[in-house]
């Protein structure tokens, strides 16, 4: 099924999960309250805001409780990770704000060594401390991995009680499949539409619809044929329509999976 181009999917689908933005960035300052009250018209009936670092946290819990659609997670990107001192200090401050009852995941935590903003071993550090604050709070975590499958993978495996979800999958089959055997979901982003994107689409076609997660990461990942504008949840479904190509399901079905999935994944009741 494809979907008319340059229209709305209001009348199409409802019961979007965004399981992935970034409605706290700077670029959706000029209108973030039109577009967020305007999600609903749209389709979109939940979004899972995720941190960055300890001040976006405190922004994306904010967030959360303004717009009772929207959840939050806390949580150090590796490319912060030279920010967080080795004493624990930002750990006790994770832990403060995981208490708050919007916060449903600790994220986006993990290792970037394409850009290497901040030294390996940092990294690595900042993101085992991290595991080891899910583990104690029991929570599920929203894992970055870019360019670092084999670390990531064996810091995620000293964790055996951590779950959560890979997202922005850019892997192979092979790693989907690694990641799916230690009960971790795998969030799909608009990369999936890209031309190039092949390792994607087969990482995806490896993927059953019950193991997940539909996202944009928004204000990046804009998906065709929107790239190179600002993303936001209402493009989600040129990612549903290519899932729904490789998966051989209709739209309105993988919606519901994909939106049942993550709230199992943020342990998220009643909505």
């Amino acid at each position: 099924m494809r979907f008319p181009a340059g229209h709305g999917f209001a009348n199409m689908l409802n019961g979007i999960f965004d399981s992935h933005a970034h409605y706290d960035d700077g670029r959706f300052d000029p209108d973030r309250d039109a577009l967020l009250s305007s999600l609903n018209a749209h389709g979109v009936s939940l979004v899972m805001n995720a941190a960055s670092d300890l001040a976006s946290s405190k922004a994306a819990i904010a967030l959360a409780h303004q717009y009772p659609f929207v959840y939050a997670t806390c949580g150090v990107h590796p490319h912060s990770a030279g920010e967080c001192d080795s004493q624990g200090a930002y750990i006790c401050r994770l832990k403060e704000m995981a208490g708050d009852e919007r916060v449903h995941a600790i994220g986006e935590i993990g290792l970037d060594y394409h850009y290497d903003f901040s030294p390996r071993d940092v990294q690595r550090r900042v993101f085992q401390e991290q595991m080891q604050l899910a583990q104690e709070l029991d929570m599920p975590i929203i894992i970055h991995s870019r360019e670092a499958t084999a670390d990531t993978l064996a810091i995620v495996k000293a964790f055996p009680r951590v779950k959560g979800v890979v997202h922005c999958f850019s892997g192979s089959a092979q790693t989907a499949q690694e990641y799916l055997a230690l009960g971790y979901f795998i969030g799909f982003t608009g990369v999936v539409t890209f031309p190039n994107a092949k390792k994607v689409l087969e990482a995806a076609a490896a993927v059953p619809p019950e193991r997940m997660l539909i996202e944009t990461d928004c204000p990046y990942m804009a998906p065709t044929p929107m790239r190179g504008k600002r993303n936001d949840s209402t493009y989600l479904p040129y990612i549903v329509e290519k899932l729904c190509q490789i998966k051989g399901v209709l739209p309105q079905q993988l919606v519901d999976i994909t939106c049942q999935n993550a709230k199992k994944v943020f342990r998220i009741l009643g909505q």
